[in-house]
């Protein structure tokens, strides 16, 4: 495999061990990676791949890793993890509760050989309560949030996400601030500590504001009725000529008078944005209108404007968007188009690398193994080659 070298970013120096799993963890270990970090990722030796086994160059689950294939289910093997650990800032694992544990592996044993480790734990319902030893996916976890149901149009059924609002919203970008937080604290305190990062309890923090919302009076929990769920006219996708949609977003009054003179819409509408006993005869109206031009007719209309009108792109499309090309919001390779790494910094400038080092000699010699120690883990099937 390629052999990544001089990583830069504002992580650079921090070593983080990944015990690999599926969905959040893996991506928390990609961008902590691509901001620098050493992850070394520990996968289980003779272990099949997951359900999508991706060939190396596509397999952003472990891009930027150095793979170690150990048998955990030995002592020894344990043992290994837990000198690599010893030497470790931050622990990545997504196991239910328990397995780490049972492992031998679990925070108060860790903690007793490297006290400043910052020990980040993902879960779907947390390390306890009644549903804690429970399956569960990202729509599961999103549908006991109450955020699933907010989500789809008035009198349809709640619409799946994607897999963007739990497991990479409320588990990801959780795990990681709670990781970089547990960092910034431990430079106060030289003292580590564990993250519960459930992602039913993140999905419910993303989810905040309509709680005050519907404490205020201002949002109803039927959904496609609200400003921001398609119930408002102003604020949803349109079929365009060609079967393909935009996206119209002018909230603010100014933005729709814009909107409303380039469709244009009739003057009684423009001068009733807020009038909902208008918005079902202004929603048809929209209609009407875009559905005689193309989506990209549009787009080529409104893209110097304050409309708030985008074109509804697909995954392979965007790449290809002007803005998206400018800033280099995409990456690309013989291999594939990915995101690029996000944010951006002004000193410490992030990388992205197809780098997977599977070098057993290397990685471990990096933490003071021997060679002939190496050799002998691997003699015993304590560790792949």
């Amino acid at each position: 495999m390629e052999k990544a070298t001089g990583k830069s970013g504002p992580l650079a120096g921090f070593t983080i061990i990944e015990m690999a799993g599926l969905g959040p963890v893996p991506l928390a270990g990609l961008i902590l990676s691509e901001l620098g970090a050493r992850v070394v990722r520990i996968e289980r030796l003779g272990s099949g791949r997951a359900f999508l086994d991706l060939p190396p160059p596509l397999d952003l689950d472990r891009h930027g890793r150095e793979i170690l294939r150990i048998d955990l289910k030995s002592s020894e093997g344990a043992s290994l993890v837990m000198r690599l650990i010893a030497q470790a800032d931050a622990l990545l694992e997504g196991f239910r509760p328990g397995v780490m544990e049972r492992l031998g592996l679990g925070p108060e044993a860790v903690h007793e050989v490297n006290p400043r480790l910052v020990y980040g734990r993902m879960t779907g319902f947390g390390q306890d309560g009644p549903l804690a030893q429970k399956a569960g996916h990202d729509l599961t976890y999103l549908a006991l949030s109450g955020a699933l149901g907010a989500i789809g149009t008035k009198g349809g059924k709640p619409v799946p996400p994607l897999n963007l609002a739990a497991d990479y919203g409320g588990g990801t970008m959780f795990l990681i601030m709670g990781i970089l937080a547990a960092l910034l604290e431990r430079g106060r305190s030289g003292q580590g500590q564990v993250i519960d990062a459930a992602m039913i309890d993140g999905a419910s923090m993303l989810a905040a504001p309509f709680f005050s919302f519907i404490a205020a009076g201002i949002w109803s929990e039927k959904r496609g009725t609200n400003l921001l769920d398609s119930g408002a006219p102003f604020y949803d996708t349109y079929e365009c000529a060609d079967g393909e949609y935009v996206a119209v977003a002018c909230l603010e009054p100014q933005f729709f008078a814009e909107f409303c003179q380039l469709l244009p819409l009739e003057e009684r509408f423009s001068n009733a944005q807020y009038d909902q006993v208008q918005w079902p005869a202004m929603r048809s109206a929209i209609a009407e209108r875009i559905v005689q031009r193309t989506r990209d007719e549009w787009s080529q209309l409104f893209e110097s404007t304050d409309a708030c009108v985008a074109p509804v792109l697909s995954f392979t499309e965007a790449p290809d968007h002007p803005h998206n090309k400018a800033r280099t919001t995409h990456l690309h390779s013989d291999a594939m188009v990915r995101p690029a790494p996000a944010p951006r910094f002004s000193r410490t400038a992030s990388t992205a690398t197809t780098a997977i080092i599977e070098d057993a000699n290397s990685t471990l010699g990096a933490f003071g193994l021997t060679l002939d120690e190496i050799g002998e883990l691997a003699k015993r099937g304590t560790i792949g080659r």
